[in-house]
């Protein structure tokens, strides 16, 4: 049996003589895509960003929905009071096209869609022609037709609804989201359609609405999941973190297996500012086996914040061990964050992990990252020699390293040996970017020695480089007492 395609047969030429029914039913398989550190530690807490929980295109599970299928099978139909009209013989050529595509002859159904269009013709040929092009999954191709065909007839709802699919699915989502409210203003109203124009304003960053969008899909399906979880992210993005993390642990009860879901509630526990909550959450998702280098930092950074420095510890070298290729930046970061929290014995056992893991990859610059960290150890449990020898490494991998050469200067200060501190402040001040801070520590030095006013010049070119309230302050004591001598 020829299958047709049902098409509006109001004839421009009044006769009485029309076809009252067609049959129709086409049977469209629309093949979908199965859905994709800080220079230097400081002491305070760690500041705690939720992160954007996102979702691709190809996640949504949407496309592979039966009912979406029939939807867009259907799409080949008529509706009267927005379709365009065809004449008795462009009718009959799309007869014969749809004999055609109902036998899989598709691409001689576009040859001859295409002899047939033209500025006259009816806006269904551009239509079928776009359509064939989008069941082929040739995208691109497909756009100009739709786009010919609405032009033709601003109404045809059909065809702003198909135009909206493509441009999605091509992440062109603002023009998209215009599609997609067309086909809503002329009478669509499908769950398919509200929540991919939902998705759309959410990565324009319209958040509220696409709040209204998502929940008109839910309203219309409450049962489809990518639609609650875009209203999930919504709140998110508008900062309601709270009706955020209520509405994930709704979820979470009917789909306990869904570490999205689990990441997303723990995000929304951090800018709730219960980070407690969130860490349960992050190592919940963990116990998955689903959790990222990015989840395992984030619950390292919050055990540190509640200065949980061994769980801290062993959370980082998690996330290190995740993927090392990429992580062993972030790794020394997060060594430098304990050794801030003066939590040695932590960061010591971080930095054995990480000599391990990158023993054979590790280059010069983060060996001396790492030198340094572990002179600052030293520094802090007395064992000056080991310090110095510490530092000197450091210098013999890079002789400009400023940092390393103020060290040895104030190691060298504190013994007492002046003239040695002398000539590494002075060495460092050479190096750019070390000036400001050598030249201070050069004009304490001579400070505690009671040399002031040998030391100002010093002190006011370090203020001039990098002006800082407490070194001004000091300037201006300094100033005084050498103006009394």
């Amino acid at each position: 049996m020829k299958i047709e395609m049902l098409v509006n047969l109001n004839d421009s030429e009044p006769k009485n003589s029309v076809r009252s029914v067609f049959a129709a039913v086409l049977l469209l398989i629309l093949l979908c895509v199965v859905s994709a550190p800080c220079k230097g530690a400081e002491k305070r807490k760690i500041k705690l960003k939720p992160e954007k929980s996102a979702m691709t295109e190809l996640d949504l599970k949407i496309w592979n929905d039966p009912e979406f299928k029939k939807r867009f099978a259907e799409s080949y139909m008529a509706e009267t009071e927005v379709e365009p009209r065809v004449t008795k013989s462009e009718r009959k050529v799309m007869m014969e096209i749809m004999d055609l595509i109902s036998e899989d002859k598709m691409n001689e159904a576009a040859e001859m869609l295409k002899e047939q269009i033209s500025e006259a013709s009816s806006a269904v040929f551009d239509f079928t022609l776009a359509n064939i092009h989008f069941q082929n999954e040739e995208l691109k191709k497909a756009i100009k037709p739709y786009n010919n065909a609405v032009e033709k007839f601003s109404r045809f709802r059909r065809a702003w609804k198909n135009l909206a699919l493509i441009h999605f699915r091509l992440k062109n989502h603002k023009k998209a989201a215009e599609a997609f409210t067309k086909y809503l203003e002329l009478g669509g109203k499908d769950s398919i359609s509200y929540g991919l124009l939902g998705f759309c304003y959410s990565s324009m960053g319209k958040s509220v609405s696409a709040e209204s969008a998502y929940r008109m899909a839910i309203l219309l399906d409450p049962e489809t999941l990518d639609w609650k979880m875009g209203l999930a992210r919504s709140f998110f993005r508008q900062e309601r973190f709270g009706a955020a993390a209520a509405l994930c642990g709704k979820l979470i009860e009917k789909n306990p297996d869904r570490p999205d879901l689990w990441l997303l509630q723990a995000n929304a526990y951090i800018g709730q500012n219960k980070p407690l909550e969130a860490a349960e959450v992050f190592e919940f998702v963990d116990h998955l086996g689903k959790s990222t280098a990015d989840t395992l930092n984030m619950l390292g950074d919050i055990y540190v914040n509640e200065k949980l420095y061994d769980m801290a510890a062993d959370s980082y070298v998690r996330a290190m061990k995740k993927n090392p290729d990429e992580n062993l930046e972030r790794a020394i970061y997060s060594a430098k964050v304990l050794s801030a929290r003066a939590a040695m014995e932590e960061t010591k056992q971080l930095i054995k992990e990480i000599q391990k893991l990158y023993a054979d990859t590790m280059k010069d610059q983060t060996r001396k990252e790492l030198l340094k960290i572990q002179a600052r150890i030293a520094v802090a449990e007395g064992e000056g020699e080991e310090e110095v020898e510490v530092l000197k490494k450091i210098v013999e991998l890079d002789p400009l390293d400023g940092e390393a050469l103020i060290l040895l200067g104030q190691n060298a200060a504190r013994k007492g040996n002046d003239e040695k501190a002398i000539f590494y402040f002075e060495r460092a001040s050479k190096i750019e970017g070390c000036e400001a801070d050598a030249k201070l520590r050069h004009g304490q030095l001579l400070v505690r020695n009671g040399q002031y006013k040998k030391a100002l010049p010093l002190l006011r070119r370090a203020q001039t480089l990098e002006p800082r309230e407490n070194v001004q302050k000091y300037l201006e004591q300094v100033e005084r007492i050498a103006k009394q001598r």
